[in-house]
């Protein structure tokens, strides 16, 4: 089995942020540092207080911490070899770890892949162990000392059932340090242990509903085959009866390992034939064990062939494990976990087939990609959109169809327990797209292709139904589901329950063939194509553009502009030569406009007298504002712009950088500085994208929910993919409420000012590139689409925006 990159805690790119360089934890470079220093290895990353035991509470401080040697004479890392006989469960409530990692050392592969071997309490021994861990499509190094809680001498939580043997304590720790503190560990599926453990995709079955499929036996059989691991366990209906035990013997609410399915031959004079049972491992690893037909002792063994019960390598010690039949299972169990393995081999039989796996990582984020599940029609579009397409059917499938088991992971939501923060209600709907084509209605004149890569917007969701879907929406870490579908394109929407509601998330995909694509769904970033819908483009308010003729050009103005200026105004005048600006851009605008109507020529229309006498006054408004130089600055600008628009907007008004962003998004001879004919462009775009934010802000509050941010950029003729628009918010958006108030929806805004700064940038950003690709294509005409930078070209462009 080849091995995996396995990141460093801290590294970049590992998930988790060391504070410096140094912090970076390399468990071959730190042990030999501590043995050339004869110093025991202390993790300070994960201190040995009783922080790290309990976050809820100071219960923790009453443990004291004890390395191996403190507590035995002669410890081992491990001791004869690993088995799922070695792992004791402690104080702590996580029984469904211990059931994983018993589940682990059934294959040795898979084991020394998270247990290396490359350690022990010998001559090389500093005090520091390593483990690796799975966590969301990267191996994780996690490295711990050997400092573990103890009462009276004696470990408190996991533990190994010889005393001097350390390796499943060390592991747990290593496993909380993950988390952030044991108690995180507290309440969890098998499968999610396992995942962490071996990076398989999991399934859930409810055992006792009526969803179970009919082939249950056939799938946990199977599953055993290829070297799955599964789970099981008992639902406890209330508090009260979590980990009790029933007459039976059975433990509810508690964590099982399924560590075989057999048919077993049955050969005696009176009965011959087969029938399934089942191997189950109680973690406690105690005489709690089931106590019907096929239990340790029971009578029903006696019908088994010495060679039979050799072969299932039975014994009737009191050690958790024990048989039962398919039929007691499926009558006193409810829940199954299967944790299918990546597509790599694993073990003893490498020509086993293997999954095909593709993945995705994203994020939902309140107002921009979180518009939760189809209940919110408004909002569902919004989800992160994910294509995938299916040509070739399984083999030896009679009907033709191809099997594929999604998974949606959420992240790290375990270790944000000690913020408040438990799993989010996930789920996710799978949409067939018939030949490449989405319908908005019943009407085939409807129908419309993809000419660039869009969205699937909310009409498309209105009139067509989802395919397949998860089969509940449930807070887990994890939710999957196995679906057989006709080859195809399809378009899968992961998504929360509610809108608005903030995570991260992996999102997996296992099929049989491989599929021929699949990727993200997205809006191209760049200007709106010049036929993108007019009906859903709001239209300026053109109550203030629609001024006569005769009026523009023979009005006369009052009061007066002031004689030839020095660039200093006086503020209370600069609203009103802003207003006089507009009614003569405005009229330059009705000009220009009839004049393209009439289709007069561009030279024409510079000579026409209505344009000479707009030119003229808008020159002698400029002059006011900027002076002899005929130019205005930052600063200058800053002033013009606030006492233009503070009285129609609600802000504190543009900042010094949002207006050298302006001045830099036009400025072409790099002077600082804008001109005449720089700044009619600057305030005829400023003024557009003014008229597009009022739109979108209802409540005149001066702030628009970032939910609407994508289709106000399409106003103003930006296009951007999910992910520039989960930056911007992030950027530049305002949140509400505590941000770890968890009794609120959390909605997100974006202030007018920060708004036109992101016009500003986006504009900027395209112009540099679709300039830079312009120049790529001449050069390199047969590739397609690229742009060609220096370092000191790239510097210059990003550093003047």
């Amino acid at each position: 089995m080849g091995e995996p990159h396995f990141y460093k805690f801290g590294e970049h790119g590992s998930g988790f942020r060391a504070p410096n360089p140094d912090a970076i934890q390399d468990f071959h470079k730190i042990r030999d540092q501590c043995l050339q220093s004869g110093q025991l290895f202390e993790d300070k990353s994960f201190p040995a207080i009783g922080a790290s035991l309990f976050f809820s509470s100071r219960k923790g401080n009453e443990f004291k911490w004890m390395r191996p040697k403190e507590l035995v004479d002669d410890p081992k890392f491990i001791l004869e070899g690993a088995s799922r006989f070695d792992v004791c469960q402690g104080e702590l409530g996580d029984c469904w770890l211990l059931a994983s990692i018993a589940n682990l050392t059934l294959n040795e592969k898979l084991f020394r892949r998270v247990v290396p071997h490359d350690q022990s309490f010998g001559s090389d021994y500093a005090g520091i162990f390593h483990f690796r861990f799975w966590q969301y499509g990267k191996w994780i190094d996690i490295c711990v000392d050997d400092r573990l809680p103890t009462m009276n001498g004696k470990l408190v939580l996991m533990h190994s059932k010889d005393r001097n043997e350390f390796w499943s304590a060390l592991l747990e720790k290593a496993y909380a340090k993950l988390h952030g503190s044991y108690e995180a560990l507290k309440g969890g599926t098998v499968t999610e242990a396992l995942t962490d453990f071996t990076g398989g995709l999991t399934e859930f079955y409810e055992i006792q509903s009526d969803e179970c499929p009919a082939n249950l036996l056939q799938i946990m059989t199977k599953a055993h085959q290829r070297s799955s691991f599964m789970g099981c366990s008992i639902d406890a209906l209330d508090a009260s009866s979590m980990e009790s035990e029933l007459p039976n013997g059975l433990i509810k609410g508690h964590a099982y390992s399924i560590t075989a399915v057999r048919c077993v031959d049955l050969k005696t004079s009176r009965v011959q034939g087969k029938i399934p049972l089942i191997r189950i491992r109680n973690p406690w690893g105690n005489e709690a064990e089931w106590k019907g037909p096929w239990g340790d002792g029971s009578r029903e063994w006696t019908l088994v062939s010495e060679e039979e019960k050799k072969s299932l390598e039975l014994n009737f010690d009191h050690d958790g494990e024990f048989w039962m039949t398919f039929q007691d299972f499926k009558a006193n169990f409810t829940k199954l976990e299967i944790c299918h393995l990546k597509p790599e081999p694993t073990g003893t039989n490498e020509s086993k087939k293997v999954w095909s796996e593709v993945h995705f990582e994203g994020e939902w984020v309140a107002g921009v990609t979180a518009g939760g599940c189809r209940n919110n029609i408004q909002t569902f579009a919004s989800n992160p959109q994910y294509i995938i397409e299916l040509k070739d059917h399984d083999e030896d499938d009679e009907d033709d169809l191809c099997t594929l088991i999604v998974g949606l992971m959420q992240k790290n939501r375990r270790a944000k327990r000690k913020m408040g923060l438990d799993s989010l209600t996930i789920g996710f709907a799978v949409y067939a797209i018939k030949d490449g084509l989405f319908s908005y209605g019943d009407e085939p004149a409807a129908v419309r292709g993809y000419a660039r890569r869009q969205l699937l917007p909310t009409e498309f969701f209105k009139y067509n139904a989802s395919v397949a879907r998860s089969p509940t929406f449930i807070n887990l870490r994890e939710v999957s589901s196995r679906m057989r579908l006709p080859p195809g394109q399809y378009c899968i929407i992961p998504s929360t329950f509610d809108p608005n509601e903030e995570g991260e998330f992996l999102l997996r995909i296992f099929t049989e063939r491989p599929p021929s694509t699949a990727e993200e769904n997205d809006d191209e970033v760049g200007y709106c194509p010049e036929d993108i819908d007019q009906h859903n483009v709001i239209a300026i308010d053109d109550s203030k553009d629609k001024v006569a003729e005769e009026d523009i050009i023979r009005r006369e103005v009052k009061p007066p502009l002031p004689g030839p200026g020095a660039g200093i105004l006086d503020v209370q005048n600069i609203t009103r030569y802003i207003e006089i600006f507009d009614t003569v851009m405005n009229g330059l605008r009705f000009v220009l406009t009839n004049c393209v109507q009439s289709e007069e020529t561009q030279e024409s229309v510079q000579q026409s007298q209505g344009t000479k006498v707009l030119s003229t006054k808008t020159a002698d408004f400029f002059s006011k504002i900027a002076g002899e130089d005929m130019e205005v600055d930052a600063a200058e600008l800053q002033e013009i712009l606030n006492h233009a628009l503070k009285k129609e907007f609600k802000f504190d008004g543009f900042s010094l950088d949002t207006c050298r962003s302006m001045i830099a998004l036009l400025d072409d001879d790099r002077s600082g500085k804008l001109g005449l004919d720089e700044f009619t462009s600057l305030w005829t775009k400023v003024r557009h994208w003014c008229d597009v934010f009022k739109s979108h802000d209802k409540d005149s509050s001066g702030t628009i929910n970032t939910a609407e941010l994508r289709a106000a950029l399409h106003e103003t003729g930006l296009s951007v993919n999910r992910q520039i628009l989960i930056l911007i918010v992030h950027r530049y958006g305002d949140i509400s409420g505590k941000k770890h108030d968890n009794s609120v929806k959390h909605e997100r805004h974006l202030s007018f000012d920060n708004f036109i700064h992101v016009c500003l940038k986006l504009k900027h950003s395209i112009e540099i590139w679709n300039n830079q690709n312009s120049s790529f294509a001449r050069s390199l005409p047969k590739v397609s689409s690229g742009a060609l930078f220096t370092l000191d070209e790239w510097v210059e462009k990003v550093m003047y925006c």
